[in-house]
């Protein structure tokens, strides 16, 4: 009996001071494109028209995947462009309907 892994979909809603949003941009051109080494998609990835809020959708093939992107340390050596945004976070677990 094999164990197919279960996709994961989160949505992160995030919320960015004026002055953070170069910050926010400069650690999302770093992060997302490591995506798809860790079976992650952006799905859809929309932005408020002064840049202060963005919402994405992401999935990844498994939690485990998941876990891995977050864990890569290419993805934490950008940590600091995150903090310096003072970006307010909100990932929410989400499911198909």
């Amino acid at each position: 009996m094999s164990h197919q892994p279960i996709p994961v979909t989160f949505a992160l809603i995030a919320r960015i001071p004026a002055e953070g949003i170069a910050d926010f941009r400069a650690y999302e051109d770093a992060v997302l494109p490591l995506l798809p080494a860790f079976n992650g998609r952006l799905e859809r990835r929309l932005r408020n028209s002064d840049g202060t809020m963005e919402m994405h959708i992401v999935s990844f093939a498994s939690e485990a995947d998941f876990q891995s992107y977050r864990n890569d340390p290419r993805r934490t050596a950008q940590a600091w462009l995150l903090e310096r945004s003072a970006a307010r976070l909100e990932l929410i677990p989400m499911a198909d309907i």
